[in-house]
């Protein structure tokens, strides 16, 4: 979600720096920003030299010493607290002290991740939906200490990206994954009882609900080590039975099928 982050920070008009830990991740984020603007070219909602314009705005770097002047910093790394917690505190070295740090975290607590920083007023929650660069929400999540300041910068900033910033306290998933993974996780549920088949559980959920997607070609879609990672959040923070992983989740999981990025999932691709 990064490169998509950086794409259309960078097609809002800003200066953009995107840092990643190897080359052919920051290779892949590029190629994958070419091949979404090259859409655009193609259905003429932009033309080549504004494409351009667009790519030349965004340099990249393996040095989180390159973050060094951003005015806001947005992580998105793995859902996993023990690796935002040490970029976080890694940014909070790198950027200036007056730089906001956002995360993109779908379920992690900010007032976390904000505590292990000096700047906990300056660390709020920027949840893009993905693909980012279709997606209009942003979920705005205010850790405990977010100042005001804070949060109205950024929902302007949301805003200037063309995104429409809605706001939550900050609470394990927040509003749209307490929402979400629930209902995936029991479709993955009634797949593991043998109530129906992929198929018939997503026609339904798609056609009787309007649903644009099954909730386990969705899954397939996030990644089922994302959904499992988000289901633990919520188990642990709530210690309620509701939010209890499928065995069926973390058996496909822990055999490596992660839905679409890996090949197979739910379904093969």
């Amino acid at each position: 979600m990064g490169a998509g982050i950086a794409q259309v920070a960078a097609r809002a008009g800003f200066a953009v720096v995107m840092r990643d830990v190897a080359e052919e991740f920051l290779t892949r984020g590029m190629k994958a920003i070419d091949k979404s603007l090259q859409r655009d070219v193609d259905k003429q909602r932009l033309s080549p030299d504004e494409k351009g314009t667009i790519i030349e705005r965004i340099r990249t770097t393996t040095d989180t010493e390159g973050l060094r002047d951003a005015f806001i910093v947005v992580e998105a790394a793995t859902e996993d607290l023990a690796v935002k917690t040490e970029i976080f505190k890694s940014l909070d070295q790198v950027a200036r002290p007056d730089a906001i740090l956002a995360s993109n975290t779908s379920s992690i607590s900010i007032t976390k991740l904000g505590g292990v920083t000096q700047r906990p007023e300056r660390v709020i929650g920027m949840h893009f939906m993905n693909p980012v660069p279709v997606m209009k929400l942003v979920e705005i999540i205010r850790g405990a200490a977010t100042s005001e300041a804070t949060y109205d910068e950024v929902r302007l900033l949301t805003e200037r990206l063309g995104k429409i910033p809605l706001d939550c306290q900050d609470s394990p998933g927040f509003v749209s994954n307490r929402v979400l993974m629930p209902m995936i996780n029991e479709a993955i549920f009634a797949l593991y009882e043998g109530v129906a088949s992929r198929e018939s559980i997503d026609g339904i959920m798609k056609l009787g609900m309007n649903h644009p997607m099954g909730p386990l070609a969705l899954a397939d879609f996030i990644g089922l080590d994302v959904c499992l990672a988000i289901m633990n959040v919520l188990h642990d923070g709530f210690g309620d039975s509701k939010y209890r992983p499928c065995p069926l989740l973390k058996r496909y999981v822990d055999a490596g099928w992660l839905g679409k990025k890996s090949g197979r999932g739910f379904y093969e691709y």
